[in-house]
């Protein structure tokens, strides 16, 4: 399995950002962390093992970027009005810089996003936001209102990048030509945020699959078993 590692400078977020890259060619699909984990993370757990099979038969190709969540919503440190200005800053090298150079890389003109727990909340945001960008989005144990790290405070930038929020009054076409899966289970504490989103989706008539797996809790093995699963829907 070819690995490669990366580190750029972002304009958006004034940044160095890493990532590690996990195959040579295939469908490019962005891979988040979990909560303030590193590049490296979904490695470490094995959810890249998990997959190694559609990665050696260029099936697909990872992208394993960092994510700011420590200077974003998870800092309480400053303004929840800051907080969600730099998430809009990451939203925005997402757009700009990182979807553009794995669909540049591969040949695709679209891209999958996915991550689990907090990793799943980047993944639909963007989605969400982009979906003329997204043809797969993939979550696995996700969160989906970033209302519980505002403190209360509300802006364009929070509605933006809420999708419970801004998904309701959305009629973006490519919403309803994305394959959305959202995986969680019986045990799992964001099981509800699962059921919200789902609801929502349902309310607008998009096609997508609420997974629920039974006797499992949020945590990797679950995931690992949800991840090649999902994979494996990609045409």
């Amino acid at each position: 399995m070819k690995e490669q590692y990366h580190r750029w400078h972002s304009p958006n977020l004034n940044l160095d950002m890493e990532m590690l890259v996990f195959g040579d060619r295939g469908y490019p699909v962005l891979l988040f962390p979990t909560t303030k984990g590193s590049y490296y993370q979904n490695k470490d757990h094995g959810l890249i093992d998990s997959v190694r099979w559609f990665i050696d038969e260029g099936l697909v190709k990872i992208y394993c970027p960092s994510t700011i969540d420590d200077i974003t919503w998870y800092d309480k440190g400053i303004h929840p009005a800051d907080r969600a200005r730099r998430y809009a800053w990451y939203d925005k090298m997402l757009l700009e810089e990182l979807a553009p150079w794995a669909m540049h890389e591969t040949g695709v003109n679209k891209v999958a996003v996915a991550g689990c727990s907090f990793g799943g909340y980047h993944a639909a945001n963007f989605a969400f936001k982009h979906p003329e960008k997204v043809g797969h989005l993939f979550t696995m144990g996700g969160a989906f209102d970033i209302k519980m790290f505002t403190d209360g405070f509300y802006d364009d930038n929070i509605f933006y990048n809420n999708p419970v929020d801004y998904l309701p009054g959305s009629d973006n076409w490519a919403l309803w030509q994305m394959n959305i899966i959202l995986g969680t289970s019986d045990w799992d504490i964001c099981k509800e945020y699962n059921v919200t989103l789902s609801n929502i989706l349902n309310s607008k008539n998009i096609n997508h699959w609420l997974d629920i797996r039974p006797n499992a809790k949020h945590d990797w093995p679950i995931w690992k078993a949800m991840f090649p699963h999902y994979l494996s829907t990609i045409k």
